[in-house]
């Protein structure tokens, strides 16, 4: 719980829409697993075809726009991490190549030391 605690709940409570400073590998990749299941779980859910699969996807639409800024913000962390500017996420506008890119962006380790992103 205090996994889900400090690299889920303190992205979205302290972090929601900071596009400043770095972000570890570690810290994307699990704020990355804690979200894919939540939506997998809201997914499952939403897809039954009855009152319950409905309150799901009204649930799965407002938590899909709820974490927008915070996946947005803690992609441009981590790629300031690699030394790169936030706007490189814009490489997934590019169909396949664009987030295979990214993926790769995201999987390289952090340059080591400062960089002109550290606070």
């Amino acid at each position: 719980m205090n996994v889900f605690k400090t690299y889920y709940i303190d992205v979205l409570k302290n972090n929601y829409f900071n596009f400043e400073g770095r972000a570890t590998r570690k810290q994307y990749w699990l704020f990355f697993l804690f979200n894919f299941i939540i939506v997998m779980i809201l997914g499952i859910f939403a897809g039954m075809d009855n009152f319950i699969g409905t309150l799901f996807g009204i649930l799965y639409a407002l938590y899909s726009l709820a974490v927008i800024l915070p996946n947005l913000s803690i992609g441009a962390r981590r790629l300031h991490d690699r030394n790169l500017s936030g706007w490189w996420q814009l490489l997934v506008l590019l169909p396949f190549i664009g987030s295979l890119i990214l993926l790769i962006l995201f999987v390289l380790p952090g340059t080591p030391g400062q960089n002109r992103f550290d606070k």
